[in-house]
């Protein structure tokens, strides 16, 4: 039987967790019901697909760029007020989109968007840290990311099938709504700051301080391996489509792929979060998770066919979670409670805008390279931000026990 330290009750510890990891399962599977769709919807209202590129790409933009603010008001304001604040914000666009006629409307919309993935995402994620025992982080973000991962997964195929019932107006009513309920729970059941678990700091303090963040090393290595793994898995993302139908596999079959992936890393989370949490030193295994990765995208570039494709997108999955899982553990520990929702913030504008720039500008160096090189250099960037995580936090790692 697990002990749980006596500071952090254990019903207190497992049901704060449950309700972080319910209300970002049901946040992104609400927004991400959104994202297969409005592509669709934009060239109904006329859009081109330079614009529908654009209007994709919005919600990328102002999610990376404002995570750190948003992050930084949690600290200052509270995570709640955050949260539900996110939460008001995704709500308006779901109706907002409903109503709209023109792709310039949904562009300033998918704009508004982001602002409300950037308050949700890197609070909740400050919130597991604050309700977690310091022995249980691994295993509580290792639930929390296997919550989003099926969030994210089973929004989009949500999404279609409301638009093939009801319509693409009336799926942005019906998404409008869950959001609505996900903010009542939010309400409800997220605590406020004085009714946080008293192991955490977070439940006095309050301060951030900029200078204190900038030269946390630890903490800006794990910025920097999440900066380089993003670029990489843009790459994978927007490009792998493309490269599979050139080696002649349909679209289920690309489907599939891209499923397998996202299924093995969701659950891959669990283990290994149990695992880092098991360990002497959780940044080694982040650095061997990352390397792993890099490998990894390497290899899908040297594959032909059906096989090789689902192969190598698992070993993605995989090391996926063997890298990233241990990284958000290890920026909870690297940083005063004080500072999680502005380094969440900077963890979460890291993915977005790693993805981001790898979408843009990897186009024209695959035109250049072709894939298989393409490829090779994503996953020799990824190898390249682990040495510089490994540079920045070797003369810390070892105070870094766990």
């Amino acid at each position: 039987m697990e002990v749980v330290p006596e500071a952090a009750a254990p019903h207190s510890y497992r049901f704060l967790l449950i309700v972080c990891c319910a209300l970002g399962f049901a946040s992104y599977v609400t927004s991400y019901m959104r994202i297969p769709v409005v592509p669709l919807f934009a060239q109904d209202l006329g859009a081109g697909a330079v614009m529908v590129g654009f209007i994709n790409s919005a919600f990328l933009l102002t999610s990376g760029a404002f995570a750190f603010p948003f992050g930084l008001l949690a600290d200052r304001w509270g995570r709640k007020i955050v949260v539900t604040a996110g939460l008001s914000i995704s709500l308006v666009t779901s109706f907002l989109l409903a109503f709209s006629a023109a792709p310039w409307q949904l562009l300033l919309i998918y704009l508004l968007f982001g602002l409300g993935l950037a308050a949700i995402g890197p609070t909740l994620m400050a919130y597991v840290a604050d309700v977690s025992p310091p022995t249980h982080l691994g295993r509580s973000y290792g639930a929390y990311t296997l919550a989003i991962y099926s969030g994210m997964s089973l929004g989009p195929a949500l999404g279609g099938w409301v638009a093939d019932w009801l319509g693409f107006r009336r799926l942005f009513v019906v998404a409008a709504v869950l959001v609505g309920l996900v903010f009542l729970a939010a309400l409800a059941f997220l605590p406020g700051s004085r009714r946080l678990p008293p192991q955490s700091p977070a439940a006095v303090s309050k301060t951030t301080s900029w200078r204190r963040i900038l030269r946390n090393r630890p903490l800006l290595g794990c910025w920097l391996i999440t900066l380089g793994g993003c670029f990489g898995l843009g790459t994978f993302v927007t490009f792998a489509p493309l490269y599979m139908k050139e080696h002649n596999l349909s679209a289920g079959d690309i489907g599939v792929v891209f499923a397998l992936q996202a299924a093995v890393n969701a659950l891959s989370r669990l283990p290994f979060g149990r695992l880092s949490d098991s360990l002497e030193r959780r940044w080694v295994m982040a650095a061997v998770g990352f390397l792993s990765l890099g490998a990894a995208l390497a290899a899908f570039g040297l594959a032909t066919t059906r096989p090789g494709f689902l192969l190598a997108a698992s070993a993605i999955g995989v090391t996926m979670g063997l890298g990233f899982t241990p990284v958000g553990a290890l920026i909870a520990e690297v940083v005063p409670a004080s500072d999680r929702g502005l380094a969440m913030g900077g963890y979460n504008s890291c993915i977005y805008l790693g993805m981001m720039i790898s979408s843009a500008l990897m186009g024209v160096v695959i035109g250049w390279l072709g894939y298989t090189w393409s490829y090779a250099l994503m996953g020799s960037i990824v190898c390249l931000s682990t040495w510089g995580f490994y540079w920045l936090i070797r003369d810390f790692a070892n105070h870094l026990q766990i």
